[in-house]
């Protein structure tokens, strides 16, 4: 596999109003590490490749929603280096819709198989997965946001790229691969705060105790999921805007966006202590076309 860039971006991010609060807010660009795998999901799916390399699979089946960032990520890692994909999408009415994530994951020559919502929670199932095997052929499985073990230790890499020291790190949260990388990766002190992005997520603290045992560096902030997976309102979208406006950085309506004003609003409740070092991580979500 082709490594990534050496150095991974860490911007300071520009507002008065945090600058008033005497807090130092960094933004670790991990969107700009590749065009397609970017984000988190290259390191989730980083020690997965290697593994299905190893075992001689030929295909990639995993799940998803029907604006996964990991489905549109398995997709481009299967086309640039060499797997069939098959995704496993949640909701049956939708096979006769579309958007730009299953449009990106059709292009890179995903097969699409729409799920109805009580079938899909079967995923975990061991029937389930051999009524797929049965159905696909042999195949290397990855579940549903590319969280496993192997996610997880390339996860935990994800703060080496951070070259300051810091109080604090933020990541949106969809399964829990990615926060738990870093909870096991920090040093003394230094506290993670994780912003779950799916209105019931209380299923998380439980998944995230299982990668990283009794670990308690970290938190879940439930108060910043806007109504759901992918859903939004007027305010999230003027924020992501001028956002964008101040710092030349796009955010997504689905995971970044709601992180960002979580973190931000943290900041204005005095959450924070003065002087803190506060690192965000830009996970992509963003679909280069």
């Amino acid at each position: 596999m082709p490594a990534i860039a050496e150095k991974i971006p860490l911007q300071k991010i520009s507002d008065p109003e945090i600058e008033s609060f005497s807090v130092n807010l960094f933004m670790l660009r991990l969107d700009l590490i590749h065009p397609n795998i970017n984000g988190n999901k290259w390191f989730k799916l980083k020690y997965n490749l290697e593994e299905a390399k190893r075992l001689n699979k030929k295909k990639l089946l995993t799940f998803g929603g029907a604006f996964s960032n990991h489905i549109a990520a398995t997709s481009a890692a299967g086309k640039e280096f060499g797997f069939e994909t098959i995704g496993i999408i949640r909701g049956e009415e939708l096979s006769k819709s579309s958007n730009q994530t299953l449009e990106f994951a059709r292009k890179n020559g995903m097969e699409l198989h729409f799920i109805s919502r009580e079938e899909y929670r079967n995923k975990n199932s061991k029937k389930f997965i051999l009524e797929l095997k049965n159905q696909f052929g042999d195949f290397y499985l990855l579940p549903e946001g590319g969280s496993n073990e192997l996610a997880v230790k390339g996860c935990w890499e994800i703060v080496s790229h951070i070259d300051v020291p810091f109080d604090f790190i933020c990541c949106a949260v969809g399964t829990g691969g990615t926060i738990s990388g870093i909870i096991s990766s920090l040093k003394k002190k230094q506290k993670v705060i994780g912003f779950p992005v799916l209105k019931s997520a209380e299923f998380l603290e439980k998944d995230i105790k299982e990668f990283v045992g009794t670990k308690t560096n970290w938190i879940l902030n439930y108060n910043y999921h806007f109504g759901g997976y992918a859903k939004t309102n007027s305010d999230l979208l003027k924020f992501i805007d001028r956002f964008k406006k101040q710092n030349n950085i796009l955010l997504d309506q689905v995971y970044t966006g709601k992180m960002m004003f979580g973190i931000c609003d943290l900041i204005r409740k005095n959450y924070f202590k003065r002087d803190a070092t506060v690192i965000a991580l830009h996970t992509g979500g963003l679909l280069n076309f």
